[in-house]
């Protein structure tokens, strides 16, 4: 009897790992991939006269609105078919729009197929990590959840190594390859879901129970789209910023960009870690304080040592910042299960507004004001400020409430 029972334990750990496995490949396709190798291409895009200057950026941007319908309509897909179904679609999707970048056919077909790939990354995002992790002790869900974010990094490393590469066969072969790594990845991940949905907790509300946010929750979900802000002029702009606004060249870009990706891949794991240590609200003002010390240093000078400290740091918080707010939302949450998952959906979606909105809005400010980079990173810089005095007001309301 003994040994039967170790072997179910054995199982169902193995399960849950195969699960880990299949939400790093979903992070790494919707988000790593499909949104940050667009970084390191850019401007090989616009030396190739694919699209001017002007325009690629808004490119860039169409990712994240598609992110934001992604995020706004993973809950509608998910009450008309299996979780497990829904991912596998998205993943699907993400690496048919690789195939279609391969050929600029015109700026709108261009647009459509990167509006696609971010409404891919916004449903990874919103139900890979929920599914997974609602399988997991709750002890073990900052590492978990740090793990299956990984993925991010990954995909930026990789963007980073593999983009280089593949360019010097062409533009139209990179996207290609882009292809083959994420069809590689959707395989990985197409039997490593859960069968079923985890089952609510005895102590759980109804389902249709909706408890009122609180105001910490509320709180959590504008410092979420305030640090989408701030992360936003690394994001899209790291790159272009070393390789054209100070003249280093394309293979300087990419250096940084290897080291943001490096960055991302230990951010998770270290944040998951420490939040599984000193609690997620703790573990989130500590991110917040260094993003904010991270972003403002190409403000203050552009010393390579800096800007690779400044790389590092960002990256590792652009996923790693994920696990800790899903983890403070679960938490605030404890005693409402059943409102967890609809919680997360609606501090991805704040996120997803605020980062397509700022994306938007800083290719806009970029243009009007030639080129300026330093502006568009101390906005940033001043983004994670305001949510770092969120944070502070409302731990100082709730401990005055108690």
């Amino acid at each position: 009897m003994q040994h039967a029972v170790s072997n179910q334990t054995k199982g169902a750990s193995f399960q849950i790992w195969r699960g880990v496995l299949a939400g790093a490949s979903a992070s790494l396709v919707g988000i790593g991939l499909a949104r940050f190798a667009y970084t390191p291409l850019l401007p090989a895009i616009i030396g190739a006269h694919w699209f001017p200057a002007s325009t690629a950026a808004y490119l860039g941007a169409a990712n994240l609105g598609g992110y934001l319908v992604g995020a706004l309509t993973a809950g509608a897909l998910v009450r008309h078919a299996r979780a497990a179904n829904v991912l596998r679609a998205m993943m699907l999707l993400a690496t048919i729009a690789f195939v279609a970048c391969a050929y600029p056919v015109s700026f709108a077909w261009f647009f459509a197929w990167r509006l696609a790939s971010g409404i891919s990354g916004g449903a990874l995002m919103v139900l890979a990590a929920p599914t997974i992790l609602a399988h997991v002790a709750p002890s073990r869900r900052g590492f978990a959840g740090g793990a299956i974010f990984t993925g991010v990094g990954l995909g930026i490393a990789a963007s980073g190594t593999i983009v280089p590469l593949l360019l010097r066969q062409g533009l139209h072969e990179t996207w290609l390859g882009l292809a083959a790594v994420s069809l590689v990845l959707t395989i990985v991940a197409w039997n490593g879901w859960p069968p079923h949905e985890a089952p609510l907790s005895h102590t759980s509300d109804h389902p249709h129970t909706k408890p009122a946010p609180t105001p910490a929750l509320r709180a959590l979900f504008a410092e979420y789209g305030l640090n989408a802000v701030g992360l936003v002029p690394h994001m899209i702009f790291l790159v272009d910023y070393v390789a054209r606004g100070l003249g280093r060249g394309v293979d300087a870009g990419a250096y940084y960009w290897v080291l943001y990706g490096l960055g991302a891949i230990a951010g998770p794991l270290l944040s998951g870690h420490l939040a599984d240590r000193a609690g997620f609200g703790r573990a989130l003002r500590v991110a917040l304080l260094l993003q904010l010390a991270a972003v403002v240093l190409p403000v203050l000078s552009s010393n390579a040592a800096l800007l690779m400290i400044s790389s590092v740091v960002v990256g590792a918080f652009t996923p790693g910042i994920v696990p800790l707010v899903l983890g403070r939302a679960n938490e605030l949450l404890a005693h409402h299960p059943a409102a967890q998952k609809r919680a997360w959906r609606t501090a991805t979606t704040s996120f997803a507004v605020m980062q397509a909105a700022s994306a938007y809005g800083l290719s806009f400010l970029f243009s009007k004001s030639g080129g300026d980079y330093r502006l568009l990173f101390a906005i940033g810089a001043a983004a994670l400020g305001v949510a770092f005095i969120v944070d502070v007001i409302a731990l100082r309301a709730s401990t005055s409430t108690r």
